[in-house]
């Protein structure tokens, strides 16, 4: 995992340059793209394809692409007009650096960008890099985390069900995860029973890492998790600790993160990397 981040790493900062022009909008892109993030979901496309026999080097420009279409959310979701947020992995959120305008650019820059990178030269069948633009059109989209983001503030000082929680979550987070899986698994030539397991252990890692979110918003500290501690509660976020306490939300990722391994184990798919990134996601501290 530490050499493919290496891997990502190198190809984000080479997306773009500071130097082009208008260079504030691109220093303000590098800003918030580069810098300590975990590269969850490229890990994720790459530990998946590489699963299945494709090199690191074919899947890394949708891995990248992953990436970028996250950082975006992040710029767009810490804005004042959302959750208002001052800090991000560990640094001044970009508001914050950039001014409100520039970071809405750069938030849109990174968005669009990633979409010539999936669409750009890879080696795959065009009908499978169709389907990959589709899939992350669709994850970051109405359907997927924008639709998730849009539930989320309207769910702020509001009680619901654990079906309202789950759409939240499976939706604002679990939708990227879950195509991030499997983008990576349409590099490859595998079964139905096999592109079945990894959308169910995306979702399931996806639900999976969302609540760990919430739980450490509870219990972490602002300089573990890089970002304010307790936004959810100072925003009264509709979150797993807020429906079901605790200790029931850290059990149910445990769960889910156990019923993701089930799922490869059950297709044959054997991946020390997909497991470990499975069991990450329940240990991390941030």
């Amino acid at each position: 995992m530490e050499e493919r981040r290496e891997l990502i790493e190198a190809g984000l900062d080479t997306a773009f340059s500071p130097a082009d022009p208008p260079e504030v909008l691109f220093q303000a892109m590098r800003y918030s793209l580069l810098g300590n993030g975990k590269r969850l979901r490229p890990l994720l496309c790459l530990a998946t394809a590489e699963t299945f026999g494709i090199t690191a080097e074919q899947a890394l420009p949708a891995a990248l692409a992953l990436e970028l279409v996250h950082c975006y959310s992040l710029i767009h979701d810490d804005l004042p007009a959302m959750d208002d947020d001052d800090l991000r992995r560990g640094k001044p959120t970009n508001h914050k650096v950039y001014g409100e305008a520039t970071a809405l650019l750069a938030g849109d820059g990174l968005l669009t960008h990633a979409f010539e990178l999936v669409a750009g030269p890879m080696a795959v069948a065009p009908e499978r890099q169709l389907l990959m633009i589709r899939r992350l059109a669709h994850a970051a989209g109405p359907y997927g985390m924008v639709g998730g983001q849009q539930a989320d503030l309207l769910a702020e000082h509001k009680d619901g069900t654990l079906a309202e929680l789950e759409f939240i979550h499976q939706h604002k987070t679990g939708a990227l995860i879950q195509a991030a899986v499997v983008i990576g698994g349409l590099f490859a030539d595998i079964s139905s029973s096999q592109k079945t397991a990894l959308e169910n252990y995306g979702s399931l890692i996806g639900l999976a890492f969302q609540m760990m979110d919430d739980y450490l918003d509870v219990v972490g500290s602002t300089e573990a998790l890089g970002k304010t501690k307790g936004s959810d509660l100072r925003l009264e976020k509709f979150t797993y600790p807020r429906l079901v306490g605790l200790d029931e939300t850290r059990t149910r990722a445990v769960h889910a993160v156990k019923a993701a391994e089930d799922e490869l184990l059950r297709a044959g798919i054997q991946s020390a990397v997909l497991n470990a990134i499975a069991r990450f996601i329940v240990s991390r501290e941030h």
